[in-house]
């Protein structure tokens, strides 16, 4: 399956409303997507199983079956990566979308650009399984995130990678009038975030990250507590991961949010309290997938006002 979705580079754009169905066609296009696209769910599921595509966007609100159920049908026949798009922002929505098996969650109005650039950071990850990542089109060279230091090796010394991230190719900007006001107004400040390199990470010699009976390993993409294995999403994880790399470390959630998109150096980019949101409903459905009490925890704390971190060893 891996191979067909790679070269196909089809995305199916499932989207009732015309105008902003017809952004999307646009903004995948100008990516290098061939685009599908449906005007409702039992359509868009259609369409995933006869294209089998790389991305497919989903609204939430649609006739017919809504995009959760939508997203839950689509996810049981393929490992595409999907991103809802909803004007919805109540964090129980959000909840509701992960959980129905989506990569990423936008809330409209948002930015061609920003959905682009989330687009191309998640055919960087690894796929489902332990997957090859795909190849995203027009997309710069990509740091990926840290992982365990190998035993040192005589070798060439290979250029580190450049500090600041570039977005490969200008946002849209030529936007219908009747779509304008869905997308975000353009000069958004932002906030840089420097993002300090991972501790180096504890493991049991065999390539598995160990804390208190919870063992992650990157190369197979498995996690087991005490010994029975547990069933993560994507995001869920690499945002484990990241937390068990960096140990005592606190990771804020602007800082795991933009782990996620691929985002791992100095940058600029601009992280919505979406993004935020985002992120307290991933770590809160890793806690309930490895039964971490947020009350007394065993594997992962939260250091109010500021993020997240793994518990003393102790």
């Amino acid at each position: 399956m891996t191979e067909q979705l790679s070269e196909r580079r089809t995305a199916v754009v499932i989207e009732d409303d015309a105008d902003i169905r017809q952004l999307l066609e646009t903004v995948l296009e100008q990516a290098g997507f061939e685009t599908v696209s449906a005007a409702n769910g039992l359509d868009g599921v259609e369409a995933v199983r006869t294209h089998n595509p790389l991305v497919t966007t989903l609204d939430v609100s649609m006739p017919g079956i809504d995009g959760f159920e939508a997203a839950k049908r689509i996810r049981a026949i393929s490992s595409t990566y999907i991103v809802m798009l909803t004007a919805r922002g109540d964090e129980i929505d959000t909840l509701q979308g992960l959980d129905s098996g989506a990569d990423d969650y936008m809330t409209k109005p948002f930015r061609p650009r920003e959905l682009r650039a989330r687009i191309e950071a998640m055919l960087r990850r690894p796929r489902a399984n332990g997957e090859a990542p795909a190849d995203a089109p027009a997309a710069p060279a990509q740091p990926a995130p840290t992982a365990i230091a190998p035993a040192p090796v005589a070798q060439a010394q290979v250029p580190a990678p450049p500090l600041q991230q570039q977005v490969s190719s200008p946002d849209p900007t030529i936007v219908h009038e009747t779509v304008a006001r869905h997308v975000a107004p353009v000069g958004q400040s932002v906030v840089p975030i420097i993002m300090q390199p991972a501790a180096a990470a504890s493991d049991d010699g065999e390539g598995w990250l160990v804390h208190r009976g919870l063992k992650l390993s990157s190369a197979t993409r498995i996690v087991e507590v005490d010994g029975t294995e547990v069933d993560l999403t994507r995001s869920e994880f690499d945002l484990l991961q990241a937390l068990m790399e960096s140990r005592r470390r606190v990771r804020s959630k602007a800082d795991l949010a933009l782990m996620l998109r691929g985002e791992s150096y100095i940058t600029a980019y601009y992280v919505s309290e979406a993004d935020k949101r985002a992120i307290e409903v991933h770590l809160a459905n890793l806690r309930r997938k490895l039964a971490d009490s947020t009350v007394a925890p065993r594997f992962i704390e939260t250091v109010r006002g500021v993020g997240y971190r793994m518990t003393s060893d102790d």
